[in-house]
């Protein structure tokens, strides 16, 4: 190949005029993507600040920000992609396809996303709400669009997907604010009936975590095998559930050895033939 006789300066020329074209769409690109990043930080601080003022609550927040977020990001994108040069329509059917197919492998996700816009929209909990769900007991930390987050009982992380939470049973315990504890006392047959109600309803009424209204009950729930069982039935707020339960069984015990009435325990008696 003879280089004396290449025309440099018509590859110049065409270099110099590619550069100049597609150097200015780029730099168009990148400006257009800064400045559109900034627009859509604004507006979800904006959108933010609304519902803020407009008092939705927090879980609701966080969801509609990050779909928003998403849905102007994609759009963002579309954008600068159509100014670089790339067909945009040829583009968006391409996400279509794109889009189908991975919905068909995503058959789940796409139904835990679903489930999550489901849950915005019926709002069956909250966050902060002790709820119990798909056999997992927690408060409610964090509703994401594809998964809610529990804290556990015993601080532990549970993460529930949105599609088989919305499709099963819920168990709210702070819809209400209050709760009931349900307890049950066995004593000894030898004991009085009368007085250890008695003593019983003592240990409720004295408690100041056990509410007034609705009033506690103690009732005789069970003739057992070696005991008289008592159905000890006292309301807390959802906040002292646990220190009312503990509580009470704690100070039922030390009133009932008190008053010398027998909690009776399992025995096995063994015969042995001589």
């Amino acid at each position: 190949m003879d280089l004396e006789n290449i025309d440099t300066s018509k590859w110049a020329d065409l270099a110099l005029d590619y550069g100049v074209e597609y150097g200015l769409k780029i730099l168009a690109a990148a400006a257009i993507w800064i400045i559109g990043s900034w627009i859509i930080k604004k507006l979800l601080k904006g959108t933010k600040n609304f519902m803020s003022k407009s008092s939705y609550e927090e879980s609701l927040q966080k969801f509609l920000l990050n779909l928003l977020n998403w849905v102007l990001k994609i759009v963002l994108i579309v954008i600068v992609l159509g100014t670089v040069g790339i067909e945009t329509t040829s583009f968006a059917a391409l996400i279509a396809a794109a889009g189908l197919a991975i919905g068909l492998a995503l058959q789940g996700s796409l139904g835990n996303f679903a489930g999550g816009v489901l849950i915005m929209i019926f709002k069956p909990f909250k966050l902060g709400d002790l709820i119990e769900a798909q056999g997992e007991i927690g408060v409610v930390k964090e509703i994401e669009i594809f998964t809610t987050k529990l804290t556990g009982l015993s601080n532990k992380e549970i993460i529930i997907p949105n599609g088989s939470l919305s499709n099963g049973n819920i168990v709210n315990y702070s819809t209400e604010g209050t709760r009931r504890v349900d307890l049950t006392i066995g004593v000894s047959y030898d004991a009085d009936i009368k007085k250890t109600k008695e003593i019983l309803m003592e240990v409720l009424t004295s408690d100041p975590k056990v509410l007034k209204d609705p009033a506690p009950s103690v009732n005789v729930s069970e003739l057992a095998d070696s005991s008289v069982n008592f159905a000890v039935r006292p309301w807390s707020t959802t906040a002292d559930y646990w220190d009312v339960y503990f509580g009470i069984t704690e100070k039922a015990k030390i009133a009932l050895d008190k008053a010398g009435i027998e909690i009776p325990f399992p025995q096995v008696v063994v015969h042995k033939n001589s």
